[in-house]
């Protein structure tokens, strides 16, 4: 009777330059510097009706950037030779 060998094992990917640990700090850069602007925006809620306003409109431009910035859009792309 015949055995079956296992399929091989795919080839390796390479992701990026391994650059984990500058990816984990600017994530926690992003958490913390949210968390701040929320703390912030809640504490100016507190003054008021127009302080809350304009804290708002401000945190709702932080909050954005902030995003843009994770998703990588002002990353530099690299152009295919």
């Amino acid at each position: 009777m015949a055995l079956l060998a296992p399929p091989p094992v795919p080839p390796r990917v390479a992701l990026g330059d391994n650059d984990g640990l500058q990816r984990l700090h600017l994530r926690l850069w992003q958490i913390t510097v949210s968390a701040i602007t929320v703390f912030i925006t809640a504490w100016c809620c507190t003054l008021g009706a127009l302080p809350a306003i304009i804290a708002l409109m401000f945190a709702k431009h932080i909050l954005v950037a902030i995003l843009v910035m994770g998703l990588g859009v002002d990353a530099p792309s690299e152009m295919p030779l």
